[in-house]
């Protein structure tokens, strides 16, 4: 199967580049940040949990992300391949992922890191903010998502680097310079 993960700090291009790639090689998108953002959205028991963590600019604690996630895993449609986007977060959560696809006789073949400096990031974010009224793309809350991201995620890093699966691309490129660097990676992966 080909699986791959997708990070980034916030507004690095991830779910674009996510939404691209599933175009391209037919792979079922798995988006933490959007599961989130329904569940906000309407509302429900862990939905209201989340918007508590994340209007603070705090990541949803593990154990809440790893049950969901192992659903939504459960509940996806047989496939080629998933694409993980905004999941995992964490070594903790990689390592759940690691489990649960050797459960289902599968791994991560890929984990792409896009990277951006912080200033570009701030500008994407802000932009997003007014342009979608995401309540979590304001200055403050922006600041200490970069910080969470740096404390938390950075260390997938050198998690996927270790197994050999970590490339790491330039996110300031244009999305389709980006795209293409991220296409030559998979396509020598597999074929």
């Amino acid at each position: 199967m080909l699986n791959i993960v997708i990070f980034g700090a916030p507004g690095s291009g991830k779910g674009t580049q996510s939404k691209l790639i599933i175009e391209k090689y037919a792979l079922y998108h798995i988006s933490m940040g959007e599961i989130l953002r329904t569940e906000i959205e309407n509302r429900t028991p862990l939905g209201l949990i989340a918007d508590e963590y994340i209007s603070q600019g705090h990541f949803v604690p593990d154990q809440i992300i790893i049950d969901m996630f192992a659903d939504i895993l459960d509940k996806a449609p047989n496939t080629k391949g998933y694409i993980f986007d905004g999941f995992p977060r964490n070594i903790a959560q990689a390592k759940a992922l690691d489990k649960m696809l050797t459960e289902r006789e599968t791994s991560v073949i890929a984990a792409f890191n896009l990277s951006v400096e912080d200033d570009a990031l701030i500008s994407r974010l802000l932009k997003r903010g007014e342009l979608d009224g995401r309540t979590d793309d304001n200055l403050d809350t922006i600041h200490k998502r970069l910080a969470v991201y740096k404390e938390q995620t950075e260390p997938l890093h050198e998690f996927y680097k270790k197994q050999g699966k970590l490339f790491k691309i330039k996110g300031n490129d244009s999305i389709d310079e980006v795209l293409e660097e991220i296409m030559q990676i998979i396509d020598r992966l597999v074929y």
